[in-house]
């Protein structure tokens, strides 16, 4: 069937969902559907804006709710263990400071942030033309109408993660190129799946990895699906490999920020956030997992005129 039309089956894999589920958004009337030779039809165009008005209502549904807590902040973007041990640890020290946050990946964080859905965007993207993470980001065309800035928050160790003793004697990409393990994907717009995905067009791939479609949204999720067998290896935070016992493979060292409207760093939850992430007491309890170099967190690298 055409790209630009699916069929009930094809959708389903599209949404991720049971093809009978399909059926039951098809009898609500909650999907963009059309009856074509008593065959249902969905023009892809329709479904990708459906996909996008129900993720608008979700963080406008967030937003009403955060809008209830009085300083409450809504986040969107890149993933790391460390910003939920950062914010679970501040509830007991400033029980009124809320940040609800969404792992999206960078780029679809830097989008809600655009569309107004999000107050903070989290991201390690890299620009290839100019070597800088994240900034470049801010001067790109469908967040030049917000007066942002980018805040460093750390710099972190990326690599693989493969299991104890490393039985495919995986020590870097050109082994994974070489041996083609069966991988743990990220999902599409995040830092670490662009990351493995010039990788491959460097490497000249023609065609992808074994496992390169299946696709979690947190660094964590990368490490468990190691650690059960369903795939060899990820890339994710040395972290996370330092929490599940898992072996690392150091790729590169990327930093890590946020990007927000100015008016928002202003804001008292965004400063007690900050002034948590330089606590020496945090410092210290991430030190123990390794990878993570807090010397410049706080400084603002760039804020729009």
């Amino acid at each position: 069937m055409s790209v630009e039309l699916m069929n009930t089956k094809e959708v389903a894999s599209y949404l991720d969902i049971h093809e009978k589920q399909v059926y039951t958004l098809i009898k609500s009337g909650r999907i963009p559907a059309t009856r074509v030779t008593g065959k249902w039809i969905f023009p892809k165009k329709m479904i990708d804006e459906w996909i996008e008005s129900r993720a608008k209502a979700g963080f406008d549904e967030a937003r009403q709710k955060g809008t209830r807590i009085e300083g409450a902040l809504l986040a969107a973007g890149s993933n790391d263990p460390i910003l939920d041990m950062l914010l679970t640890t501040m509830k007991s020290s400033h029980p009124d400071f809320y940040i609800f946050t969404a792992s999206t990946g960078s780029t679809g964080g830097l989008k809600a942030l655009s569309r107004g859905y999000t107050d903070v965007a989290w991201s390690h993207l890299l620009d290839p033309a100019s070597g800088q993470y994240n900034t470049p980001q801010i001067l790109s065309p469908y967040l030049q109408h917000i007066k942002g800035v980018v805040v460093h928050l750390f710099n972190r160790e990326l690599g693989l993660l493969v299991i104890h003793g490393n039985p495919l004697n995986i020590h870097g990409f050109d082994d994974v190129i070489r041996e083609r393990p069966r991988i743990v994907n990220r999902q599409p717009g995040s830092g670490t799946r662009i990351l493995l995905d010039r990788a491959l067009q460097n490497a000249g791939m023609a065609d992808v990895l074994p496992g390169y479609d299946l696709e979690v949204s947190t660094h964590m999720e990368v490490g468990l699906t190691i650690l059960t067998g369903e795939a060899d290896t990820g890339i994710a935070s040395a972290a996370v490999a330092r929490l599940l016992g898992l072996e690392f493979i150091p790729l590169t060292t990327e930093s890590f920020d946020m990007i927000l409207d100015q008016a928002t760093f202003f804001m008292k939850g965004v400063q007690t956030f900050i002034a948590g992430l330089q606590s020496p007491a945090f410092q210290r309890k991430v030190d123990q997992l390794g990878g993570y170099d807090f010397n410049q967190a706080g400084r603002i690298l760039h804020a729009a005129c």
